[in-house]
């Protein structure tokens, strides 16, 4: 039983440590906005717009509404979690003097968004240019990491930067 509780702590432990890389958060964020996104898509065409939609039709409104969702959870958790340490220094010096260049929700949702839609275009460019050089699906892996990454460092270095 104390090698169970050992083996336990060790991996809350490694877990901890793992959650300080800034990166590895935006990951796990980007992970559940799949999930949120995957779930929100088949409830809105299964359900919410399936007599817009048919069931063999495209899921136009759904996958929209599946995007919105899953970009706003997304920006939820990475400014609560993986940037909370910018927001909440930022909110200090906001409360210490009239900062007005302080970034309000909006724009940093605006900013949010435009920067994951970069990343969807470079994702989707980078897919078909490489396809031509390896199989698709290789190539598609490839583009999702560098397309990640890029993202990363657009709201890392504009949407949540340093003041």
């Amino acid at each position: 039983m104390s090698a169970a509780l050992g083996w336990r702590a060790r991996a809350i432990d490694t877990l901890t440590w793992l959650t300080r890389f800034r990166y590895l958060k935006f990951g796990l964020v980007g992970a559940s906005g799949t999930v949120v996104n995957i779930l929100v898509l088949y409830l809105g065409h299964e359900y919410l717009f399936q007599a817009l939609e048919g069931p063999q039709g495209k899921p136009w409104a759904s996958l929209a509404l599946a995007i919105a969702v899953a970009t706003v959870n997304n920006f939820t958790w990475n400014r609560l979690w993986t940037w909370a340490d910018r927001v909440q220094a930022q909110r200090a010096a906001a409360l210490d003097s009239v900062d007005l260049a302080a970034p309000k929700l909006g724009t940093q949702l605006l900013k949010y968004a435009l920067a994951s839609w970069f990343g969807i275009g470079l994702q989707y460019a980078l897919t078909l240019w490489l396809a031509h050089l390896m199989h698709y699906m290789l190539a598609n892996v490839i583009a999702i990491v560098l397309a990640s990454v890029s993202n990363f460092l657009a709201n890392d270095r504009w949407t949540f930067r340093r003041r």
